[in-house]
């Protein structure tokens, strides 16, 4: 699907449309819907396209399509994977950065000494497994587990939305490992996890690969813009033109908009 590529893209206007995935795109966790796929498809002649999210590219591939789809680096004009820590530009790797690199292993156990022992003293209607998830460029933790179901998941967030879990547990991190607080920063991101890495490495990570190209604008597009949410800093960037969205389908009537103007 994401491979159709027989189009003219000599004519497009130097404006960057930047999605994040997870709320944006796709409802979370789950697949692209067609109709957005045939809007993404349509704007490509007229616009560049751009990912940018905290998950890992083998995630990102499942929620556009899977194999189905083809290799969305492919389609993506630009892919973000980790907020840029791994990096595409047309199927070409960019970037390729790892948290080894920037903590030392007993940092790194520390923290995730921390998570173990917190995680375990919660009282949640369900734990699942893998609460703690080492990426390239981040840790994800989740409270109840990246194993839990869609059904798990959906009751996992309506009850951390009365009960703050999430920012309970940063907030923790916060007061009794204050040294390593100063160089890890935690971003709450989806439904069930945060994010955690080194202060700098948010969503605007990512704009460093595309300022060079002198877009005339880069807009982005993301759910969790509020303060403490993964997308509040690139949404605030004085680069981006900013857009919050409730779902996939309030995101494809930004992009509607944005390209009735772009035809006036």
């Amino acid at each position: 699907m994401a491979e159709e590529k027989a189009q003219d893209l000599s004519n497009r206007e130097k404006v960057l449309l930047l999605f994040d995935v997870d709320g944006t795109l796709t409802v979370p966790r789950l697949v692209i819907k067609p109709s957005m796929w045939e809007l993404l498809k349509s704007a490509k002649p007229q616009v560049y396209l751009g990912l940018v999210g905290g998950s890992d590219f083998p995630k990102q591939q499942e929620q556009l399509g899977g194999a189905e789809a083809g290799d969305v680096r492919n389609f993506f004009d630009f892919v973000f994977s980790e907020n840029g820590l791994c990096a595409w530009e047309n199927g070409k790797a960019l970037n390729s950065h790892n948290l080894k690199k920037e903590l030392s292993e007993d940092e790194i156990a520390q923290f995730v000494d921390f998570c173990m022992v917190y995680i375990a003293g919660l009282k949640l209607p369900k734990k699942r497994g893998t609460f703690v998830e080492f990426r390239s460029g981040m840790i994800n933790v989740s409270p109840i587990g990246r194993n839990c179901s869609q059904e798990e998941r959906i009751e996992y967030f309506e009850f951390d939305q009365k009960h703050k879990v999430r920012e309970k547990m940063i907030e923790a991190f916060k007061q009794q490992l204050p040294e390593l607080a100063k160089k890890l920063k935690c971003s709450i991101g989806g439904q069930i996890s945060y994010d955690v890495f080194p202060h700098g490495w948010d969503k605007t990570y990512c704009l460093r690969f595309v300022e060079e190209k002198q877009f005339k604008e880069i807009h982005f597009f993301g759910d969790k813009t509020f303060e403490g949410g993964n997308d509040f800093e690139i949404f605030h960037d004085k680069r981006t033109i900013g857009h919050t969205v409730k779902s996939p389908e309030e995101t494809e009537e930004l992009i509607k908009g944005i390209l009735a103007k772009l035809k006036k």
